[in-house]
């Protein structure tokens, strides 16, 4: 369940002493779930989805827009891609 990738990411997160916001922005709707703070000044935006799940087309487009402004944006659906997601955001330092 989405709900439950997203207790372990947040709690993974939190291991490696980031911090991961959920986002919520009624006036800009598909923004992802969550920005991801992480030590040194990494970020990242993770959009968590039920196993197997893709993004609607307006996530997908302010997915592609962020990618666009330099930041890394990542779709999260299953427990396994945590692990490589976070070290993608926070680099080889962790």
């Amino acid at each position: 369940m989405e709900k439950d990738i997203e207790k372990k990411f947040i709690k993974a997160i939190r291991h490696v002493d980031g911090i991961a916001l959920k986002l919520v922005s009624p006036s800009f709707n598909g923004i992802p779930d969550r920005l991801v703070l992480m030590p040194k000044g990494k970020i990242g935006f993770v959009e968590i989805k039920d196993k197997g799940k893709k993004p609607r087309a307006l996530q997908t487009s302010r997915h592609n827009m962020l990618r666009q402004l330099g930041f890394k944006v990542f779709v999260l659906d299953d427990v396994d891609d945590i692990e490589k997601i976070i070290k993608e955001i926070g680099g080889d330092d962790l």
